[in-house]
């Protein structure tokens, strides 16, 4: 049986700060290559990815999981009490970067996969994706596997990402969908002159701040069936000017959005356009703007899926979880283009801090959980 302990002090201990692959990876294909899995790297614009499959191709039930070996960069080393790669285990806490986030999910679904096809081969298939880019821009992580695998004909019948999704107790929370997430970047541009002549000048900075608090004022919505209300942050009101006697010629602000599925990023980005044309006809005001979307929002809607994951859930936690679509956003957004897809993992409370950290039960709780589904997915 293959401890998932183990596998995940064995990932910890790969230095894996995105995009870099740290010998993550590269461990992990040995450990699946060892099982009878096929591997295939799928590298693409400086990233690593990793795809594996047990089971002949084309089959008609494949479960797949999905997750990342990458992490967050480690702030102030200095404030760690313990190394950040050294995976040390104290008081039943396993300490280092990823442990949480989420190289313990990582090892507990292929700890779960691989004791399956051991000990009780499966009638399907069952598929792993591994990427190197989640805490970066996902440009080249998980959508470059699915590019991949849409090539070869390679498919999913369901997915399980394997990204904490308890708050704080194991077992409370799944996430069967999240919010779509999308910034806008405005730049107001006037005219630089001197403040004690402002005849002679425009400034861009009460136009610019107008905007901002008509945006932020804004109800999107009061939440629909599965989600929350959407909410408009401003993360930034930039100027630049050093000077207190000079009116500036450029001001910059950015909003960020999560959205639930009453919107789509187009029909944000139309209503924003709105209200930039008219602060221009009030102002007179060059108001100009870019966006970035980071994901749309999806629901898998409440059915088999959730009901498999949820059920084996309760049978080794007790609890009966949430079906949630809380928090930021995660791969499984680009995964349900492909396949129905639950999120299902550890307690996340402790992940991108100074001295993060897992419970080690937890992980072997885990591993339980994955392997349960697995053996109650192909048993029907």
């Amino acid at each position: 049986m293959l401890d998932p302990v183990e596998l995940t002090a064995k990932l910890v201990q790969c230095p894996s700060i995105t995009p870099e692959e740290g010998g993550a990876l590269v461990l992990l294909q040995g450990v699946l290559e060892g099982a009878g899995f096929t591997c295939t790297r799928i590298d693409r614009g400086g990233v690593s990815n990793l795809f594996a499959r047990w089971g002949a191709a084309g089959n008609a039930k494949v479960f797949g999981f999905n997750g990342h070996t990458d992490v967050v960069p480690l702030g102030d080393e200095g404030a760690w009490t313990k190394p950040p790669f050294g995976a040390v285990i104290e008081d039943g806490w396993m300490y280092g970067r990823g442990a949480t986030d989420m190289k313990s999910g990582v090892a507990a679904f292929v700890a779960a996969a691989v004791d399956l096809v051991q000990t009780a081969p499966p009638e399907g298939g069952i598929i792993i994706t591994i990427t190197g880019d989640e805490e970066a821009e996902a440009l080249h992580g998980t959508t470059a596997i699915l590019d991949w695998m849409e090539q070869q004909g390679e498919r999913m019948s369901v997915c399980l990402v394997g990204e904490p999704t308890a708050p704080e107790v194991m077992g409370e929370m799944i996430k069967i969908g999240r919010r779509g997430s999308m910034s806008a970047f405005f730049t107001a541009r006037g005219k630089q002159g001197h403040v004690a002549y402002p005849q002679r000048s425009k400034n861009p900075v009460p136009a610019l701040a107008r905007l901002i608090d008509r945006l932020s004022s804004a109800e999107l919505d009061q939440g629909t069936d599965h989600f929350d209300p959407s909410t408009l942050a401003c993360t930034t009101f930039d100027v630049g000017n050093p000077a207190t006697n000079v009116v500036p010629a450029e001001a910059r602000a950015t909003v960020n959005i999560r959205f639930n599925d009453a919107h789509t990023s187009a029909s944000l980005t139309e209503w924003l356009e709105k209200e930039l044309a008219t602060l221009r006809d009030e102002t007179g005001i060059d108001l100009t703007m870019t966006t970035r979307v980071s994901g749309e929002s999806f629901v898998t809607p409440p059915g088999p899926l959730s009901d498999l994951i949820a059920n084996a859930v309760e049978a080794e936690t007790g609890l009966r979880p949430e079906l949630s679509t809380t928090g930021g956003t995660s791969d499984a957004r680009f995964i349900k283009d492909h396949c129905p897809v639950v999120e299902c993992g550890l307690v996340g409370h402790r992940m991108h801090q100074v001295d993060e950290r897992v419970r080690v039960e937890q992980i072997e709780q885990l591993k339980s959980i994955y392997s349960r589904i697995l053996t109650d997915y192909f048993a029907d």
